[in-house]
This record gives structure tokens, sequence and C-alpha cells, in this order.
């Protein structure tokens, strides 16, 4: 029985590990990560307080879209930098993205709730992918995920793991 213990936790701590990286991409994993003039997809998406936000409403503008979820312990700790990239008078918009009911992310209600009791979050946008459809268009497959829009509508560059808004604003300063 300790030993069947032992490897649940084993089992329990290497998924963790794998789902949020704290790590930057190393070239290999990164050199698939910029795309070649393709534009992101489109998305229509709800906010936490029912907004409708669509991709297509940033038209002309630098986009950078962080997604993550409640469970990942990585995603959590970047929060209070995040909202104070998104309060500050960027040449980019911020947008997070969660996906209620998949990956074993709360429902709607219960994430808006617990996101209410988040401290350090009034500048973020969160919108709701319902089920993960745009987290599947967009290749997510970790948590965090950071995605770079440029101005001209394309999907310039992904990026797994915790980026600081230094390197998202030098990221930002390479990209039209």
């Amino acid at each position: 029985m300790k030993t069947l213990s032992y490897l649940l936790l084993i089992s329990l701590v290497a998924f963790v590990l794998s789902s949020c990286s704290t790590a930057a991409p190393t070239a290999t994993a990164n050199a698939g990560q910029i795309n070649d003039g393709k534009a992101a997809p489109p998305f229509e998406l709800l906010d936490l307080q029912g907004n409708t936000h669509q991709l297509s409403e940033y038209t002309g503008q630098k986009v950078y879209v962080k997604f993550w979820a409640s469970w990942c312990s990585i995603c959590l700790a970047g929060m209070e930098e995040l909202n104070t990239l998104a309060g500050k008078d960027t040449d980019f918009v911020v947008l997070t993205i969660v996906s209620p009911s998949s990956n074993a992310e709360k429902n709607s209600k219960s994430f808006a709730k617990w996101f209410k009791g988040v401290e350090n979050t009034s500048n973020i946008k969160v919108l709701l992918d319902e089920d993960g459809p745009i987290f599947e268009q967009y290749g997510i497959i970790g948590y965090p995920t950071s995605v770079f829009i440029g101005s001209d509508g394309v999907l310039a560059k992904r990026q797994q793991g915790h980026v600081s808004n230094e390197q998202i604003i030098e990221t930002f300063d390479s990209i039209q």
C-alpha cells in the first residue's frame, strides 16, 4: 500500500511539472514557435462581465494573450506582474484566456466566483473559452503559454512558461 501511494505521488508530481513550466523554452523548442506569416486564429469570447470580445476588434494593434489555468501555480505566481503590465500604457493590448470545464479547469460560474477573490487582478481582462476550442486552435499544450500577435494580425510567436513583463515588451519591440 505504501508503494502504491508513493507511485501515485510521483505520478502526480510528474503531471504537475509537465503542465506548468517556469523554464524558458530552449532553442529547439522555440524553433517551431515563430509563425511564418499566417494570421492568428480568430476568436469571439465572453469576458467575466458577459461582454463579447473578438480578435478582429484589435485589428491594427499588437495583442498579447496569456493562456492560463486557475490550478497552475506558475500562472498564479505571475498574476500580479501581469496586472501591472495590463495597467500600463503600452503599444499592445493584454488579454488572458482560460478554458472553463476543460483541462481540469473550474466551470465558468465557479471560475468567476474564484477570480473575484484573487488579489492584484483589477487590470486583467479574462476571456472564457468554454470547453477549449480556442486553446486547440492556438495549439496550447501547457500553462502558461504566451501568444504574441502583430498589428498585422499575424501570430508572431508562441512561448510556453512564465514570460516576464520585460520579455513581453522586448518581444513586441521586435514585432510590427
